[in-house]
């Protein structure tokens, strides 16, 4: 098992690493859109928010020799379910034509008033995709 950790996104606040890699996958934590090395700021909007997100997870995933087209599963938590149409286009304009497993959780309030938090499984390394 290894722990990842990569200052080009948000480092963790609490007792949890960014990412850990075990038996050829990545399992991200809960990611928000912080802007990495600002503290705990967060992009105006959900637009901005829900591209900013993915920008953290794509340079997790790096990190870990990874990369988008390599996720296998990805949990979207929400405040508010109006944010969904907007969220779904950009997260199709994001991932093109490759559709991991996806699961969305209105939830309410989520840390630091954040609009969005992701968390995913990816595939690492040299392993194949069926």
């Amino acid at each position: 098992m290894l722990f990842v950790k990569t200052i080009d996104a948000p480092i963790p606040a609490g007792h949890y690493s960014q990412a850990v890699i075990a038996n050829g996958f990545i399992f991200v934590s809960g990611m928000l859109p912080i802007i990495p090395n600002s503290g705990v700021r967060l992009p105006e909007g959900i637009v901005a928010q829900t591209e900013q997100v993915f920008k953290n997870l794509e340079l997790v995933l790096k990190a870990a020799n990874s990369d988008l087209n390599r996720l296998v599963n990805v949990q979207l938590f929400i405040p508010r379910i109006e944010f969904w149409t907007t969220i779904n286009q950009i997260y199709a304009k994001t991932l093109g034509l490759h559709k991991p497993a996806r699961t969305v959780i209105p939830c309410g309030e989520l840390h630091y008033g954040a609009l969005i938090e992701v968390n995913a499984i990816a595939i690492v390394g040299e392993n194949e995709l069926p």
